[in-house]
C-alpha cells in the first residue's frame, strides 16, 4: 500500500519536474524570440551608443551597430588596463559555454587546434589585427568577417586599409578594451563593440545574425566585465603595478 502511493507520487512529481523544466524552456524560447524580433525592428537606430570615442573614431565614425559596456573597478586605471589585457577565456565557464553554443547553433565544424586562451592572443590568433593603441588607457582590435557563415574567418588589415575597406559582402567590427581614471585609486573599464557593414546583402545578413546571436554576445560582454572588475582589484590589493603599459607587455608578462 505504502509503496503504491509513494510510487505514484513519485510519477507525479516527475511530471511536475519535467513540465517546469519544460515551462521554462519555453518561456526561454519566447523571450529570446522577442528580443530578436525587437533587434531585428530596432536594427541601426534602437540601442545604438552614440558616444564619441577619439580613437575607435579614427577608423569607424559611421556604423550600423555599436555597444558600449562598462564598470566601475577599485583599481587605478593602469592595474585595470592590464588585468583587461591579460584577460584569459578560461576565467569564465558563462563565456565559454556561449562560444560552444554558438557553435554548435551554426553547425560550426569542429577544430582540433588548441588557441591560447588569453583574450587578446587568441583574437590575434584567429585573424585579428591591433588597429591602435593609447599604452595604459585604449586597445583598438579590427577585422573584417562575415560573421553568418558556419565557418568564421577574420581578416585584419593595416589601419590605412581598414578604414579605406570596401568590398561587398563583409561586415567590418572593431572592438575596445579601455580603462578610464576616477581617481588615483578607481577607475572605469570599458569595452565598445561597432560594425558596419559594405553593402546591402551583408546588412541583411549581419541584421539577422545580429538579431538571433547577439544576446550571447552581450552575455560575454557583461561576463567580461564582471570578471577584469574582480581580476584588477585583486590585482590592485595584491600590490600590482599601476605604471600605464601597452598591452603586448601585459601579455607577455602574464604568460610568464
Amino acid at each position: 500500500m505504502l509503496g503504491s502511493v509513494l510510487a505514484r507520487f513519485s510519477k507525479r512529481f516527475s511530471l511536475a519536474v519535467i513540465g517546469a523544466i519544460a515551462a521554462c524552456a519555453a518561456l526561454s524560447a519566447l523571450g529570446w524570440g522577442g528580443y530578436a524580433l525587437v533587434a531585428w525592428l530596432g536594427y541601426g537606430t534602437l540601442g545604438v551608443d552614440r558616444h564619441a570615442d577619439a580613437l575607435l573614431d579614427r577608423f569607424m565614425p559611421v556604423y550600423e551597430v555599436a555597444e558600449r559596456h562598462e564598470t566601475r573597478v577599485a583599481a587605478p586605471a593602469g592595474v585595470t588596463y592590464a588585468a583587461a589585457c591579460a584577460f584569459d577565456l578560461q576565467q569564465s565557464e558563462v563565456i565559454q559555454a556561449v562560444f560552444r553554443g554558438r557553435d554548435v547553433l551554426m553547425h560550426a565544424p569542429h577544430d582540433d587546434k588548441p588557441l591560447p586562451t588569453q583574450l587578446l592572443a587568441q583574437t590575434l590568433e584567429v585573424g585579428w589585427r591591433v588597429l591602435a593603441e593609447d599604452p595604459g588607457h585604449e586597445l583598438v582590435m579590427g577585422a573584417v568577417t562575415q560573421p553568418w557563415e558556419h565557418q568564421v574567418t577574420f581578416h585584419g588589415l593595416p589601419p590605412d586599409r581598414f578604414t579605406a575597406f570596401d568590398t561587398p559582402g563583409y561586415a567590418q567590427i572593431v572592438w575596445t578594451l579601455s580603462a578610464e581614471p576616477i581617481d588615483r585609486r578607481s577607475s572605469v573599464f570599458r569595452t565598445i563593440t561597432r560594425v558596419r557593414t559594405t553593402d546591402p546583402d551583408a546588412r541583411k545578413k549581419f541584421r539577422r545574425y545580429w538579431s538571433i546571436y547577439s544576446p550571447g554576445i552581450l552575455l560575454i560582454r557583461s561576463e567580461a566585465l564582471r570578471v577584469v572588475r574582480r581580476e584588477a582589484e585583486r590585482r590592485y590589493h595584491d600590490g600590482g603595478d599601476i605604471a600605464p603599459a601597452p598591452c603586448s607587455t601585459t601579455t607577455e608578462r602574464a604568460s610568464r
